[in-house]
């Protein structure tokens, strides 16, 4: 984690002149970025800066100027997987993700970091490696909260295309299918996301969820 110097730069200062730099200062604060990427209407601004909040603490990301944000506020029937370009400041993929069976129906609403669950966990993971398995072409995620997701890869809690992905599947059943607790992306994008996003960035899965926000050290640094 970084100090708490830092954190407090990246909460109330973006630091824009260099991500490789986080610690830089340019005059432009949160709010300003997510209205130069054009967020909004599409993410809300309370989600984003959550989402800067933990990404600053994140002191080991290779690709630093991407995150991806999955908004679990919304439901499965509407685009909520966006990744967003931070340097170039633009939104530069937005898609259907499902979230685990046992998660929800149409919103995810239960989570879960245990094995067998099939529930979707929330917090701040890291992306890395990727593999062809089960379900293709798929990244493995490094979950970086204890007790809320870290137990991510022993679960293989993986981003994977599958075809309940899908604007069909919402047409016939009224929602997404589910995985067993996987983000799982249309098969039509999800190599080309994969392949942008794997190797060291910031993934952010949000809910409202009182658990999460009490119990997260990266919402409760001291």
């Amino acid at each position: 984690m970084v100090n708490s110097l830092k954190i407090l730069i990246c909460v109330f200062v973006l630091a824009i002149s260099s991500l490789n730099n986080i610690s830089t200062t340019e005059d432009i604060n949160i709010h300003q970025l997510w209205h130069n990427c054009k967020l909004a209407g599409v993410i809300s601004i309370e989600v984003f800066n959550t989402a800067i909040l933990g990404y600053c603490q994140i002191d080991h990301l290779n690709k630093k100027d991407i995150i991806t944000i999955i908004d679990f506020t919304k439901p499965s029937t509407e685009k909520r997987f966006y990744v967003i370009d931070l340097i170039n400041k633009q939104l530069i993929y937005r898609c259907f993700v499902a979230h685990g069976k046992n998660s929800g129906d149409n919103y995810a609403k239960k989570f879960s970091n245990l094995s067998g669950s099939l529930e979707s966990s929330l917090g701040f993971f890291l992306t890395a490696e990727t593999y062809s398995g089960e379900h293709g072409f798929s990244l493995r995620l490094e979950g970086l909260e204890k007790g809320i997701n870290d137990n991510a890869r022993a679960r293989e809690i993986v981003i994977h295309g599958a075809e309940y992905v899908s604007e069909e599947f919402i047409k016939k059943y009224g929602r997404l299918g589910r995985s067993w607790g996987c983000p799982a992306l249309p098969v039509d994008v999800s190599k080309e996301i994969i392949d942008q996003i794997s190797g060291g960035s910031c993934l952010f899965i949000y809910a409202d969820n009182k658990y999460y926000k009490e119990n997260s050290d990266f919402l409760n640094k001291k």
